[in-house]
Formats: structure tokens, sequence, C-alpha cells
């Protein structure tokens, strides 16, 4: 997301009529005059008078004279208005820097220019101008001009310029170095709130959803996709997370929920809880009970890992059926990210939000939450059945909105992996998922991607693995008959190996073939399909997914791939398989492609 490239105000340089233009010329050609003593019909006559071209415009900016510098400044900001060619000219005449320069400048007028105009080059998919301003050091100058100037017109200016700046990926990680403390201790902690009420120091605040805090949420809703480098960054900011979960739950409270600000605040929360399982410090010592559990039993202890429960667990306390460490110091930063108290809040988003990109931001935050068996996400899963979260997540099954149904999806994956969730998502979702899958050669409804599609087939597959009477849910909705379909006619390679694994998995369970075969299936439905170039996919999926240990998806924002888009990912949590997955996985390859009628090579990386 890059900040609007939109018209500056009148006494700037927006898109003026000709008097407007008129009087600019005068003011940047005759600065000692005030521009009311010029005629504008001698401005108009008089053949000397013309608009400057480019050269000469840049040229003003490096004038002795402050009015000519800020009028010059201002012109440039109108000329890039909405004129790709007039930005890359620009560049090419090395006005950057000297505007990059203009940014120190002591005069409040002179600066503010500069900076309006480096809000509207760096607008766009050109990219090279974004670079042009980190290579004249215009990041710290930014940053500089935000920490001294209080004016909110110069601070709308600079975070948007660099909102803009934090859509190229190269570029991310450097605001990050130069600016990530600076935005959060300028914008984010006083506009959230976090401080309370300046009347009233003991009463919370109210967060402020003004341009700036917008500006500065996406510019970091961008950085925060960058990688684990970032989102570790982004997570050890001192104030950053606890800032943006007050300024939600305040959102929340007082149902003000569908503005732009409380969407960036989302999305930034969702990826920094991105494997937050993996990479927060001392995540290892949480995953003691996990590697005792098997997805077959979910959140739930065998009796034979009750001594290891006692020896880790003292002084532990119960919530939703999983066991939670007493914790005396008051919780903030990072741990805040990944507590069950969080589920109430992102289940609120998803009961009051209308916006889109808000709904599937506060799913994909629960999915990632959900992921693995990390000990915290054993109590997430419980948390959200505690919540009554389960019939919310099914609803919003219904939406027309592609994203939202897919984070959904596979936030129910993630959350069946508990057994008592998986019961009640197989009980009271089949039906809502198995609407969203193709028949034939028609699509649903809302024409769903072939990603959520693969999501919703993954998902029922996760439900019905391991649990013959969600399997018996699964025909009764019928979902056979389109699992067929999609396995016999689709065109998509990944929607056919999703559907015919499901359908293995149904047939595997022989005390419903009587059933099924009643119903007028047999076994020929249920055989993969042969797929031209893809039928080893096919094959080597199925092998693994019966080699690994269930696991969980994560997500990174991303919900377009345009350039100037929202910068987002996403990606699937690795599988974690161990040595004896690996080599029956090359084992059963080895075979294969030592058949005589194999002809290509393949290459496995491990």
């Amino acid at each position: 997301v890059q900040c609007p490239d939109r018209a500056p105000p009148p006494d700037s340089s927006g898109e003026k009529d000709d008097t407007h233009t008129d009087l600019y010329r005068a003011q940047t050609l005759i600065p000692q005059k005030r521009a009311s003593m010029v005629s504008l019909d001698t401005i108009r006559k008089d053949p000397r008078w013309r608009d400057p071209n480019l050269r000469e415009v840049i040229s003003m900016l490096s004038h002795p004279m402050d009015p000519v510098k800020s009028n010059a400044a201002a012109y440039l900001q109108h000329l890039c208005y909405e004129n790709d060619t007039v930005k890359q000219d620009v560049r090419q005449l090395h006005g950057i820097p000297v505007l990059v320069g203009l940014l120190d400048h002591p005069k409040a007028e002179v600066h503010r220019k500069a900076c309006g105009a480096l809000r509207n080059i760096s607008f766009g998919r050109d990219n090279f101008n974004k670079v042009a301003i980190k290579n004249s050091d215009g990041i710290p100058a930014l940053l500089r001009l935000l920490r001294r100037s209080d004016d909110m017109e110069v601070r709308e200016l600079v975070t948007g310029t660099l909102w803009n700046i934090s859509s190229h990926e190269p570029l991310k990680i450097i605001v990050i170095n130069h600016g990530l403390q600076t935005l959060t201790d300028e914008i984010i902690i006083p506009h959230s709130g976090l401080r309370g009420d300046p009347n009233d120091p003991a009463r919370p605040g109210d967060p402020e959803w003004n341009t700036v805090f917008k500006n500065t949420s996406g510019c970091l809703r961008n950085v925060s996709s960058d990688g684990a480098e970032a989102r570790q960054r982004l997570r050890e900011c001192d104030g950053l997370v606890d800032a943006l979960l007050h300024a939600l739950y305040s959102a929340v409270a007082k149902r003000d929920i569908n503005n732009k600000s409380v969407e960036n605040c989302v999305c930034i929360l969702r990826n920094l809880s991105y494997h937050v399982h993996k990479e927060v410090p001392g995540a290892e010592k949480f995953h003691i009970q996990a590697a005792n559990h098997s997805a077959k039993s979910g959140g739930h202890h065998k009796k034979k890992d009750e001594p290891e429960r006692k020896r880790h667990g003292a002084g532990e306390k119960k919530s939703g059926g999983a066991d939670l460490c007493r914790r005396s110091l008051p919780m903030k930063g990072l741990e805040l990210l990944y507590q069950p108290e969080v589920v109430r809040l992102y289940l609120s988003l998803l009961k009051l939000s209308q916006n889109h990109n808000t709904l599937e931001a506060a799913a994909g935050a629960l999915q990632n939450l959900s992921a693995g068996h990390w000990a915290w996400s054993n109590y997430i899963r419980a948390t959200v059945r505690k919540e009554k979260g389960l019939p919310v997540l099914v609803e919003l099954l219904h939406s027309g909105a592609d994203k939202v149904v897919r984070a959904i999806a596979i936030a129910l994956r993630n959350l069946a992996i508990d057994h008592k969730n998986k019961d009640l998502i197989g009980s009271y979702a089949m039906r809502d998922l198995v609407s969203n899958l193709p028949c034939g050669q028609q699509r649903p409804a809302k024409n769903l991607e072939g990603d959520t599609v693969v999501a919703v087939l993954n998902t029922i597959l996760e439900i019905v693995s391991e649990n013959l009477e969600n399997a018996r849910f699964l025909i009764q909705g019928q979902g056979i008959q389109k699992l067929v379909s999609i396995n016999r006619t689709s065109q998509s390679v990944r929607e056919t190996k999703a559907a015919s694994h499901l359908l293995q998995t149904v047939w595997a369970y022989k005390d419903l073939r009587h059933t099924l075969c009643k119903a007028g299936w047999n076994k020929t439905h249920f055989k993969v399909t042969a797929v031209k170039d893809g039928w080893i996919d096919v094959c080597f999926t199925a092998i693994l997914m019966k080699l690994i240990s269930e696991n969980g998806y994560c997500t990174v924002d991303q919900t377009e791939r345009a350039a100037d888009a929202p910068c987002h990912m996403i990606e699937r949590e690795t599988f974690q398989v161990n040595d004896h997955v690996v080599s029956g996985v090359i084992s059963v390859l080895q075979k294969l492609l030592n058949s005589s009628f194999m002809s290509n090579v393949f290459i496995l990386h491990r």
C-alpha cells in the first residue's frame, strides 16, 4: 500500500486553473513583489511570461531566495501529480537529491513543500524514484523532519512519503533500521491512546484515527511482511505491540472498526503472529508437551504424559482444557501476541467488521496462532472453542469475499487439530464447507479461486482424517458427488490431487463402503485420476501426507500482487520432517525414478 497520490491543498500545488498557475508564475519569477501587484491580464498578454520548463524549475530549488525554493517545490508537486513521465524526468534531472536536501531547511514553508513533492514523486509502480530517495539519504532526512516538526500537515507528508517508500521490498528493512522506533514513539504510541487521556492520565486514552496514524500504520504494515528479521524487530520494538492492541481493543469497545487504520493494525498483528511459535525467544521450551502429542489426540494428554507435565507444570492453572503457566508480572510486548486473551479481540473483529481485509487479517491471525504443535497453539485452539468462536468462523464461510472464505477455511483446519474442535466442526460446518466446492465445470455462485477451493478441500481432509463420524457427515452433505466431479473434470492439478487424496481417505473407512455402494459409488470413483505432467505430484503428496505428522498453515498479509498494492506474502508453514520420513519418501521416489517408463529427471532438495 502506498499513500494516495492525491492533489495537495489549494495553497500547495494541486491541479489548478489558469489563474492559480499565473499567480505561481508571478510568485516564482518575481518573488520580491506581491502577486496582487502584478496584473493577471498583463501576465497573460506579455510574451515574456511563460511556464518554466522542468529543468528551470529544478534549478530554482537551489535559488538563494527561500520563496523561490518553496514555490518551485510546490510547482514540482503539482507537475508530478498523476504524471509518471514527469516523475521520471525529475529523477533523471537530479531533482530528488535537491528536494531531500530541502527537508532540513529551517523555514517551514520550504521543507513542507519539498516533502509534498517527494510524496508525489514516490508514489506509483516505478520504484526507481523510491530508490533514488533512499540513495539521497532521504529516509533519515524524513525521520529527522518528523522528530523536529509538530506541524500536522508536515507529519502527514512525511509519513505518507515513508508509506510509499516502504512498498518497495528492498527498502523495507532500511525503513525499519532508520525509523521503526521513531515511528512508534512519535506516532503509533501517542495516537493509539496507550499513554492514557492527557486530561486524565488514569483514564485509558482513545485512539486517534487520523491521517498520520493511517499513513504510519500502513508503512509498518508493509515492512512487517519483509521476513523473519523484520518480524522480530517489530515484535521487540518497545511499545509497538502494546499500542496496536490497545488501539484495537478501544476500537472494538466503541464499535469503530471499519476504517483503514484498524485494517492496518490487524494486518500488522497478523504478520507478527506468523511463525511466532518458532521465532520468539525461548519458544522451544513450550514444545515439551507438544512433542508428545499426535494429531490424533489433539489438545488432550495421555496418562503416560502425566509425569512430564508434573515436572514442568508447577504452579499452572487451567484454561479451556489446557495448562497455562501463571505469571507474576504483567505481560507486555511480543508476549501479548500469543496469549489466549487475544482470541476474544479477533473474534470480536470477525463478528463486527464489514471490511473484508480486516476479516481476512483477523482470521489469519487465528490461523497463525493455532498452527503447529506449540503449547500456546493448544491453548489458542481450546480458547476459541471456549469463547464460542467456532460458530463465528463457520458463519463467515458464506462470505462473498474469496479471501475471507480462504482465511476462515485454513483457520478451521488448524483449529481441527484439537479433536474436540474437530468433532464440532465436522458436525456443524461440513455442509458449509462442501457448499464452497465446485460441481463439474460449474463453480459456486461466488466463483472462488483455485487456492480457496484447495484450502477448503484440505480443511475437509483434516476433519475426516481418523474420524469416521465426520466422514459420514461428508457423505450426508453430498460431498462425494462434488469430490468425484473435481477429481475427474477439474483443470487444476492442485484441486485434483486434493480431491483424490480426500476420496482415498473416505474409501479407506471400510465401515462406510456399504453406504457408499448403496448410494451408487464404487471403487473406481475413488481412484486417483491421472493428470498429465502432474501424476507424480499427486503420488508424492499422498506419500508425504501419510508419512509426516499433521501441521498447520501460517500466513502473512496478502491480498493482491500488484506492485503498489498491499505488500504481502502468503507462505505455508514447512512440514517438520524427520530423517525417517525423508528416507521413506526418497526410497519411494527412487523406485519411481528407476521405472522404465520414467524419462524425466527429478532432483529432490532436502
